[in-house]
């Protein structure tokens, strides 16, 4: 079971929490003399610079903010692990290209490779033409390239080291040694990167610290006190691969042995060991964890006091952490050491928050906010020595003159951290101060596997606000640099998440979600799968068809005649209540379309958010028109009438009738409710037939729809069989518009039919399905595609209409990335729903079943299996019926892929050569639903994206998951008709049109041409 909540909500108004570190931090500290204090050691910073190679100068030099700092740290992102030449010189051409190096300055890369970089603008192909010099492709321009690649390489290389100390551990300690015989420095060697996605990189990860602590303990003095020696950093979701709330008992079973095994060898060599701190919904866990290890330590290793953990002070809950680790401390009576830093996922926590819909940030918006956290945390470990012996990271003059008066008057004692490579200049200076003590953060790696990590880490948290970077600029005032942080903003700086469409009358608002790692979101939905009962649905008889159209199109007259605002108010009354019922709806999705609990809240939120768009959209489009329309007209003209005199002009869109909606089982809530809502809110009443194997989600949320305020006859329900529920449905005639989600198979037989009636043309709104690709570059970082590709494949089983079913990658990387995709899904939890550690669930019926199993058995004859059921989910299937765990099948070509298979189906192929030629193969397959695309190469990208006959291309993500208002959603070809649901020009397809023409001088006269007589 997920684990016990220890912190508070992390959800909070950000004011509030602001409001307790105000409180506690202003009686405490002097500011005026903090800053009086720090001001000699900005002025020597900038008196006596860093060294040119220093990272704060290299930020000066070339800000993130700037075309070429941005170009410069995205190379260094990717070009290190770009195995192919072609590719590199794409990467390289891309990103400087957008950027001008030829008036940069006289430091940093002009010193290193300043020829080759301002001459890459003839030496390297043109980005969107792939062309050389003067339009020449040729010899002489491909060695240019590589010349200029080869340069921009050892440029990476240098910056590599101001990021990453040493690529092996020797390497590194010898580089500590000679910064030793200058200064009194302690060290905390860090083995960062990715977190693992195997179990294989898991143990590769653990090696890699258990090597590192016995190279560190043949350096160390074991008699000396612990505080003086090296230690080491762990990040815990690098020893395994689903470190995650969901899979807390097998965290407990698994990982805490592993950590413990660290922790004994760290206790032996008598260092200190830290925790890393990671993401907000990690942290409970991590807590958990830290507990296990704390108990542990008392009982077989208590005269330890190097075990510890970092915290996050941008978490609006950093204060509360501090005195859950302390009471943990004092309740073990263990000292730990603790680290306390801003933080490093400020841009995922705030994305991450947007994305769920959650009520709050769970960081601080506003940097000054998390500046005074971190004094307010700081005094918070002062105060209590015998529990945690604090180190504090940062790079702030400021901060580090408000923590010296702070600890002088506790008396506590403590250290200040930096991280290697910045905040050299600053430390200089403080450290002068011999009582002050040092640790440095020092990664070692590989740069090609460190230095991508290390740099988003630098890009997402903008280091253009950063203390270093205006500490080095003489043109920031010294005044303005240490202005006091001690204030409160009473609103968040960024639109809350439920806010993103605007605050402004009439904004629609997002639609609220849940954070399942949080025990007061995930209750109710648990406890609602006890209460909920499916309702049985009785089946529509087909003979009645004539007599339920009839009433439906009687209904149709006096719903059209309802103003559009009355409409769209019923919607969103709808709307408002399916939210505040989301545990029952999740419920039901978990039990009749076999959900798992993540796919059911985001469900449950599509629909509310088609109510409310669709709302909004009907009262846009439908208020009349005067003609003609002018745009773009000069102000001077504003309020000028146009058209010929004496005569109005009007369009207006008119409801068609009644539409026959028939949705599918794969999103029996959200696309049901989309068709639904789209026809009723432009004065359209439904015939909705729902799928057959999910009756009851429909049959509720059209109760749900009566009670907002919809006519009981002007939405009716028909469930049945689509050969002849379905089949009646459209053949009825008089019927206005089908609106159809399911098959190309289906499509096609409707649109027959439909054409096959006598009376009017009816229109067809059709969305099918499609052999869905990603094309997977040399550039693209092989975690971040495997996640999506984990993601886009088998999440819901694979049963979305966007999902995944071909992987294209790129010949070179392609070993790589496969094994890690295997090792991924071996990782994938395959069983009932119900359990909240499900990852993969049951397809929809015997039927769905066999189908897909007919797919698997023959593609086992004609391909190379990569991924097969492990054991694990031969057991489960015994229990849970149809079953299907993951599969990958490596094929030769993409021609071979012939058709959609429903399922957690996956087919892989190789490329090589031009990836538009990959496209056009694509293109070839007659489908056009999604595309996704994993490259670092920007040009590439977009080029790649116009190339494709595709309805939504997704590029460096998953496949799945459109967005209501943000990514309307739809193919073209086999994949269906158009228009896209959920964009702005769905609702039109429901409409006629209808312009009416006043000759308003019929009697005579004509006033407003009188009147513009001077």
């Amino acid at each position: 079971m997920p684990v016990a909540q220890r912190l508070p909500f992390p959800y909070r108004p950000e004011a509030e929490v602001v409001a307790r570190h105000l409180q506690s931090v202003s009686q405490a500290l002097d500011w005026a003399a903090a800053a009086r204090a720090a001001t000699p050691w900005v002025q020597a910073v900038r008196d006596n610079p860093p060294p040119f190679w220093a990272m704060e100068s290299l930020l000066k030099e070339y800000p993130i903010s700037s075309a070429e700092g941005l170009a410069l740290m995205r190379l260094a992102e990717a070009l290190l692990r770009v195995p192919d030449a072609e590719t590199a010189i794409a990467l390289t051409a891309d990103q400087l290209g957008r950027a001008d190096f030829d008036g940069s300055g006289d430091k940093v890369l002009s010193r290193l490779s300043s020829t080759a970089i301002s001459m890459s603008k003839y030496f390297l192909p043109d980005p969107q033409t792939g062309n050389g010099p003067q339009n020449e492709p040729g010899l002489m321009a491909k060695l240019g390239a590589r010349t200029v690649v080869a340069a921009t390489l050892r440029a990476v290389q240098l910056l590599g080291r101001q990021f990453v100390l040493g690529q092996t551990m020797k390497e590194a300690q010898h580089e500590a040694d000679a910064a030793r015989k200058k200064t009194s420095l302690r060290y905390s060697y860090d083995m960062l990167g990715e977190g693992a996605r195997t179990e294989a990189d898991a143990q590769r990860y653990l090696k890699s610290y258990t090597d590192a602590i016995e190279s560190i303990a043949t350096h160390v003095d074991s008699t000396r006190a612990i505080e003086q020696n090296d230690g080491i950093s762990i990040k815990l979701s690098a020893l395994h691969p689903r470190f995650e709330d969901a899979h807390s008992e097998r965290i407990m079973a698994e990982l805490v042995p592993r950590v413990w095994s660290l922790c004994q060898h760290a206790a032996r060599a008598n260092i200190n060991l830290t925790i890393d701190a990671e993401e907000v919904e990690r942290q409970e866990l991590t807590l958990e964890v830290l507990e296990a290890l704390v108990a542990k330590v008392a009982a077989e290793c208590p005269q330890w006091r190097g075990f510890g953990m970092a915290m996050q002070t941008y978490q609006t809950r950093s204060l509360e952490l501090i005195e859950s680790v302390t009471a943990l401390a004092r309740r073990y009576q263990v000292r730990l050491m603790c680290r306390l830093v801003k933080g490093a996922y400020w841009d995922a926590e705030i994305k991450r928050a947007q994305e769920l819909g959650l009520p709050h940030y769970p960081v601080f918006t506003h940097k000054h906010h998390t500046d005074v956290s971190y004094l307010s945390c700081a005094r918070a470990l002062l105060d209590v020595p015998d529990a945690i012996y604090p180190q504090f990271a940062t790079h702030n003059a400021a901060t580090i003159a408000a923590i010296l008066q702070m600890a002088a008057r506790t008396g506590a004692p403590f250290e200040l951290q930096r991280l290697h490579g910045m905040g050299e200049g600053v430390y200089r200076e403080v450290l002068k101060n011999p009582l002050v003590a040092c640790r440095v953060y020092a990664p070692v790696g590989a740069h090609r596997d460190l230095l991508a990590y290390l740099v988003r880490r630098l890009l997402e948290n903008g280091a253009n606000s950063s203390f270093v970077h205006q500490m080095a600029d003489p043109t920031v005032d010294m005044q303005d640099l240490l202005t006091s942080p001690l204030r409160l903003e009473p609103h968040s700086s960024l639109p809350l998440p439920p806010d993103l469409f605007g605050t402004h009358p009439g904004a629609r608002k997002n639609s609220t979600g849940l954070d399942l790692t949080v025990p007061t979101h995930r209750s109710p939905l648990l406890a609602a799968l006890a209460t909920t009962p499916v309702p049985v649905v009785p089946e529509f008889d087909p003979r009645r068809t004539a007599d339920v159209f009839a009433t439906c199109a009687a209904a149709q007259k006096g719903w059209s005649r309802t103003p559009v605002a009355e409409r769209a108010a019923i919607l969103r009354r709808a709307a408002d209540t399916m939210l505040e019922q989301t545990p029952m709806f999740c419920a039901l999705l978990v039990k009749e379309a076999h959900k798992t609990w993540g796919d059911a809240v985001s469900e449950v939120r599509e629909a509310v958010d088609f109510l409310r768009y669709y709302a909004d959209e009907a009262q846009r489009i439908m208020q009349p028109l005067p003609q003609p329309q002018i745009h773009h007209l000069p102000p001077a003209l504003a309020g000028h009438s146009f058209g010929v005199t004496g005569e109005s002009n009007t369009l207006s869109l008119t409801a068609r009738g009644v539409w026959v909606c028939i949705s599918p089982w794969n999103f029996p809530l959200a696309i049901f409710v989309g068709q639904v809502a789209a026809a009723l809110a432009t004065g359209n009443t439904v015939l909705a037939k729902p799928a057959e194997q999910t009756p009851g989600v429909a049959l509720v949320a059209v109760q749900l729809l009566h009670a907002a305020g919809v006519p009981v006859d002007a939405l009716q329900l028909a469930h049945g069989a689509g050969e002849t529920v379905g089949a009646a449905l459209v053949a009825q005639p008089g019927v206005a518009g089908v609106v159809f989600t399911g098959s190309t198979q289906v499509a096609k037989i409707i649109n027959r039919a439909l054409a096959a009636k006598d009376g009017a043309i009816v229109p067809l709104i059709a969305e099918t399905g499609g052999i869905n690709a990603m094309l997977v570059d040399s550039s693209a970082l092989p975690e971040q595609v495997v996640d999506a590709v984990v993601q886009s494949a088998f999440r819901s089983a694979g049963q979305r209409c966007s999902a995944l079913r071909l992987l294209c990658v790129h010949e070179a990387i392609a070993d790589g990335v496969i094994e890690m995709l295997q090792g991924a899904a071996k990782e994938l939890v395959v069983g009932d729903t119900a359990d909240i550690a499900t990852d993969v669930g049951p397809v929809i019926d015997a039927e769905a079943f066999e189908g897909i199993y007919r797919h698997i058995q023959r593609l086992k004859v004609e391909s190379k299996v990569l991924i097969a059921p492990a054991e694990s989910t031969m057991v489960a299937s015994k229990t849970v019926a149809n079953l299907i765990a993951p599969h990958a099948f490596e094929v030769a070509r993409i021609a071979d892929v012939k058709a959609e298979i429903f399922g957690p189906v996956l087919q892989v192929v190789r490329w090589g050569g031009e990836p538009a030629d990959v496209i056009a193969q694509v293109n070839a397959l007659g489908y056009g639903l999604t595309l996704g695309l994993q490259t670092r190469i920007d040009s590439r990208a977009q080029a790649l994206a116009h190339a494709a006959h595709i309805g939504n291309v997704y590029i460096n993500r998953n496949m799945i998951g459109a967005v209501v208002g943000v990514q309307p959603f739809g193919g073209e070809g086999l994949s269906g008709t158009g228009p896209k649901a959920g964009g702005p020009h769905y609702l039109y397809r429901f409409c006629a049109e209808q312009t009416i023409t006043v000759n308003t001088t019929a009697a005579g006269g004509n006033a407003a041409l009188l009147a513009s007589m001077h």
